[in-house]
C-alpha cells in the first residue's frame, strides 16, 4: 500500500460447522489470538490479530452455524455480533466441495448488507470430487470478491488479507487496479472483475412474498438492516420479534406473518428457505458444474465401516478407547513428574522450619498453596493431551461420525450423541471432561451433559475405593464391588440426564443437523494453537480459582487452635485416650494434628453434620473428612488418617483399614464410597462448571442436587441393609 491504514479492520469470520473456518482464523492469527465465552452464554468466541505491515486487522472467529435463525444459541450469537458490532468486512467462509450448501448463509449475510468476502475453502477436496467452481463469474454474480482457498494447507491466506484490505478501504487511495490484482495473486476474484450490476446481488423472493416484505418493513422502527429483519419476522422469529419494544407493532407483524403462513398453507421459513434455495440454484448455473459420474469417495469407503451399523459403534469405542489410553495413559508419567516437582517443592519450603515446629506460615504454603495449586495443575498433561486427541477426530472429520453413531441410543436418556465422548473422558477425570462438552452444539445439550458428568467416577476417587474395598470385603468380593461403584455411577448419570431432559430442559428439541465432511489430515499448526490455547486456559483460570478455594479450605482446618485445657473426643490417638484426656497433655504428633483438627471449623462442621448424616450410618469423623474432600475427593482418605491419627495414609493404609474396619461395618463401607461417588463434585470441578456453564447457579445447582441425591441413595442403601441385618461391625461390636 502506498499510504499508512490509521485504523484497524474489524473482520467476522462466518462459516458453516466443518468448513474450515477455524483453521483459516487460526493460519491467520496463529498465537495471536484469545479464547473466551461470549457475554452471557457460554458460547466460545476467538479474537485474534493480523498484522502486514501498516495494515492491522482484527479477527473473530464467530460459532459455526448453517443459518442465521434463532433455532440456537450459536446462531443467536452470531447474528447478535454481526447487527450489533457491525464490522468492517465479514469473510464467508465455504466448503467448496458442498457449494450450494454453504451458500445458504451467505444470502442470510447479503440480506444484512454488510460488506462480504467468499472464501472457498478446500477447493482441491472439490477438484479431487470433480467439480468445477468458476470463482471469477460467482464474484460478478454477486458482487464481492471470492477467495479460493485450501486451509489445511496454508494455501490462499495473503489473498484472503489483500481482499479484505480492498473491501474495507476502498476509499483509500491504494494501488491501480492490475497492481492490487497481482499483489493478490492468483487465487483472488478481485473486485475489480465484479460487476456493477446483475440480478444476484439478493434474493428476489417474487412479488407476493416482496410484497409482504415492505409492508412490514414499514413497521419497523430501526432504519438498519431493515430487509433482513422484515425477511427474519416473515419467518415468524420470535427472538427478533420480542426486541421490539412497541407492543402494537409486534401485533401488527405478528398478524402479517400469519396473514402469509395461512396464504401459502405452509410454514412461512419453509417457504421462504425453498426460495433461496430456488435463488442458490440459479446462482450456481455455470458457475458450478458437477461431473456426471458417480464414483464412490474415500470418504464414502471408510464410511462404509465407520457408520455401518454392526461395526460402527465398535470402531467408535476403540477410537474412544484410544483417546483415553492417551490422555491418562501417555499423561500420567509427565502427571507424575510434576507432582514430584511439587511434592520437592514442598519439601524445600518446609526445610526453612524446624522439623516438628506448627507454623501457620509453613502449612498455608505447603498444603493451602502448593498442596491446592499443584492438585490442579498436575493434570495440564492430560488437558494438553486430550484437547490434542478430540483436535484430531474434529480435524479429521470423525467426530461427526462419531455422533451419528452415538446418538440412536444416546437421545433415548435425553443425551445429545457426542456427550459420549465427555462421559467416558469423566472415568479419568471430571475437570477435562466438562471442557469437552465443547464440543456440544446447543447450550441445553452442554448444560445437561455438565450436570450428571460427575457422576462418572474420576480417577480422584479410587483412592477412596483403594481404600475402603480391601478394608471391608474380601478378595474375592472386590472386582465386583467395584464394577457395581462404576456401574451405579453410569446408571445415574442416564437417569439423571433423562430427569433433566424432561423437566429443567423441556422444550422443543433443537433440529438434528448433521453434516459429514470429508476427512481430511488437520495442519499441525492448528492442533498446537488449540492445545496451547486449552492449557493457558486451564491453568489461569481453574488454577486461580482453586488457589482461593485451597486457601479456604485450609483455613477452615487449620484454624482456631485447641486451647490447652482442651478436653480431647475419645479415640483419636493410637491409644485410645479418654474423653478426659486434655489437648496439653499430648505429645504424639499424630494425636496433637488429630486433636487440631476435631478442634478446627472443619471439625465443628462434621460434629454439626453429625445430625444430619447419622441416618445414612456416618458419625463426625466421616463428616469431617467430607468437608475436606471438599478441595479433592483424594484429599478424602488423609483427612480419614488424620482423624484416626495413624500419621500418613498412604504409607500406613493397612493400620488405617484396620481402624476403620473395627469401627464400620461393610454396609458404612459400602455406604461411603456410594456417597463419595455421588456427592458434590471437588473445587475444581465446581471452578469448571461455574466457567463452562457461564452462571455460578448452575454449579451451585450441580453441588446441592448431587448431595441431595447422594443422601437419598445412600440412606436408602443403609437403612434397607440394616433391614436385612447388613449392619455388624467386621471387628468388633
Amino acid at each position: 500500500m502506498t499510504k499508512t491504514l490509521d485504523k484497524t479492520i474489524t473482520v467476522a469470520v462466518a462459516g458453516n460447522p466443518n468448513s474450515g473456518k477455524t483453521t483459516i482464523f487460526n493460519n491467520l492469527t496463529g498465537s495471536r489470538q484469545r479464547v473466551g465465552n461470549y457475554p452471557g452464554v457460554t458460547v466460545e468466541w476467538k479474537e485474534g490479530t493480523v498484522r502486514r505491515g501498516d495494515l492491522s486487522l482484527k479477527l473473530y472467529d464467530l460459532p459455526g452455524t448453517y443459518s442465521l435463525t434463532a433455532y440456537s444459541e450459536e446462531e443467536l450469537v452470531a447474528r447478535d455480533f454481526l447487527i450489533k458490532q457491525q464490522p468492517d468486512v465479514v469473510v464467508n467462509v465455504l466448503d467448496a466441495s458442498s457449494l450450494e450448501r454453504n451458500l445458504y448463509l451467505t444470502t442470510e449475510l447479503m440480506e444484512i448488507g454488510l460488506p462480504l468476502i467468499l472464501v472457498l475453502n478446500m477447493t482441491d477436496v472439490a477438484r479431487d470430487r470433480g467439480l468445477t467452481i468458476d470463482a471469477g463469474l460467482l464474484a460478478r454474480r454477486l458482487g464481492v470478491p471470492v477467495v479460493p482457498a485450501v486451509g489445511n494447507r496454508n494455501q490462499g491466506m495473503d489473498d484472503i488479507i489483500a481482499a479484505v484490505a480492498e473491501v474495507a478501504f476502498r476509499q483509500v487511495s491504494l494501488p491501480g487496479p492490475a497492481d492490487q490484482c497481482r499483489d493478490a495473486g492468483p487465487g483472488l476474484a478481485s473486485l475489480t472483475q465484479v460487476a456493477t450490476g446483475g440480478n444476484f446481488h439478493r434474493v428476489d423472493y417474487g412479488n407476493a412474498v416482496e410484497a409482504r416484505l415492505e409492508t412490514v418493513s414499514q413497521l419497523l422502527p430501526d432504519a438498519r438492516h431493515r430487509r433482513w429483519q422484515s425477511i427474519k419476522l416473515l419467518e415468524g422469529d420470535e427472538a427478533l420479534l420480542e426486541s421490539i419494544p412497541d407492543p402494537g407493532v409486534r401485533a401488527r407483524i405478528t398478524a402479517e406473518s400469519g396473514a402469509f403462513a395461512k396464504e401459502v398453507a405452509e410454514d412461512s421459513d419453509t417457504v421462504l428457505a425453498r426460495l433461496r434455495y430456488d435463488f442458490i440454484g440459479r446462482l450456481c448455473h455455470g458457475v458450478l458444474r458437477i461431473p456426471d459420474r458417480s464414483e464412490r469417495t474415500l470418504s464414502d469407503r471408510i464410511d462404509r465401516w465407520a457408520m455401518h451399523p454392526l461395526w460402527g459403534v465398535p470402531i467408535f469405542l476403540t477410537l474412544m478407547y484410544g483417546v483415553f489410553t492417551l490422555t491418562f495413559g501417555l499423561g500420567n508419567p509427565i502427571m507424575n513428574l510434576i507432582d514430584h516437582g511439587f511434592v520437592r517443592l514442598a519439601a524445600l519450603i518446609s526445610g526453612f522450619w524446624t522439623e516438628g515446629t506448627a507454623s501457620p506460615l509453613r502449612s498455608l504454603l505447603v498444603e493451602g498453596i502448593i498442596g491446592g495449586v499443584g492438585g490442579v495443575i498436575v493434570f495440564l498433561p492430560n488437558i494438553v493431551l486430550l484437547f490434542m486427541a478430540i483436535a484430531v477426530l474434529e480435524g479429521t472429520g470423525y467426530m461427526a461420525r462419531a455422533a451419528f453413531v452415538m446418538d440412536r441410543f444416546m437421545s433415548k436418556v435425553g443425551l445429545h450423541g457426542k456427550s459420549f465422548i465427555p462421559l467416558l473422558i469423566g472415568f479419568g477425570c471430571t475437570v477435562p471432561a466438562i471442557m469437552a462438552t465443547r464440543t456440544l452444539e446447543t447450550r441445553r445439550d452442554r448444560l445437561i451433559t455438565m450436570m450428571v458428568l460427575p457422576l462418572m467416577s474420576c480417577g480422584a476417587r479410587l483412592p477412596i475405593y483403594a481404600l475402603m474395598i480391601p478394608a471391608f470385603f474380601a478378595p474375592r468380593w472386590q472386582g465386583p464391588i467395584l464394577w457395581i461403584i462404576y456401574v451405579t455411577g453410569i446408571v445415574l448419570a442416564l437417569a439423571g440426564a433423562r430427569f433433566l431432559r424432561a423437566t429443567l430442559f423441556r422444550g422443543e428439541t433443537t433440529p438434528f443437523l448433521m453434516e459429514l465432511p470429508p476427512y481430511r489430515i488437520p495442519t499441525a499448526g492448528s492442533l498446537l494453537v488449540q492445545m496451547w490455547t486449552r492449557a493457558w486456559l486451564y491453568a489461569k483460570k481453574a488454577g486461580t480459582v482453586i488457589l482461593g478455594a485451597s486457601i479456604i479450605l485450609w483455613f477452615l482446618t487449620f484454624y482456631p487452635k485447641p486451647p490447652a485445657d482442651y478436653k480431647v473426643p475419645e479415640g483419636f490417638d493410637r491409644a485410645a485416650i479418654g474423653s478426659e484426656t486434655r489437648f496439653g497433655d499430648l505429645t504424639d504428633p499424630a494425636a496433637i494434628q488429630s486433636a487440631e483438627l476435631s478442634y478446627s471449623i472443619a471439625g465443628r462442621v462434621g460434629r454439626i453434620l453429625e445430625t444430619v448424616i447419622e441416618p445414612i450410618g456416618f458419625d463426625w469423623r466421616i463428616g469431617t473428612a467430607l468437608v475436606g474432600a471438599m478441595a479433592a475427593k483424594e484429599v478424602f482418605v488423609a483427612q480419614m488418617g488424620i482423624v484416626f491419627a495413624v500419621g500418613e495414609a498412604d504409607e500406613t493404609s493397612e493400620d488405617l483399614r484396620t481402624r476403620l474396619r473395627d469401627r464400620y461395618s461393610q454396609l458404612v463401607g459400602f455406604c461411603i464410597m456410594l456417597f463419595a461417588l455421588i456427592s458434590t463434585p471437588c473445587v475444581a470441578t465446581f471452578a469448571i462448571t461455574r466457567q463452562e456453564a457461564g452462571s455460578v447457579k448452575w454449579a451451585l445447582a450441580q453441588s446441592v442436587g448431587l448431595t441431595l441425591l447422594a443422601w437419598i441413595v445412600t440412606f436408602t442403601v443403609y437403612q434397607g441393609g440394616l433391614l436385612l441385618g447388613l449392619g455388624s461391625v467386621m471387628g468388633g461390636p
